[in-house]
């Protein structure tokens, strides 16, 4: 199964599947998330939802919602 995955503020959308990592799609749609451990310990790919949850997109997969996920991007001078 397939959803919308809307990146912002860039407005970037791209199709994911149901599991796939977070940063996978991020990357494919050419969108970057910072990094730095890879493991959600250093939150440098931290990331928003439209409902407020803050998120690691290096440790989340692509959840199973309806139709599209908004992903708010942040901007961290420090990455």
């Amino acid at each position: 199964m397939t959803i919308n995955i809307r990146f912002l503020p860039d407005n970037v959308t791209v199709k994911a599947t149901i599991g796939e990592s977070l940063l996978d799609v991020a990357e494919r749609a050419g969108v970057c998330i910072p990094t730095g451990c890879l493991m959600g310990s250093c939150h440098a790919c931290t990331v928003e939802l439209d409902d407020g949850e803050v998120i690691r997109a290096c440790i989340t997969p692509v959840p199973a919602v309806t139709e599209e996920l908004t992903i708010h991007l942040f901007t961290d001078p420090t990455w």
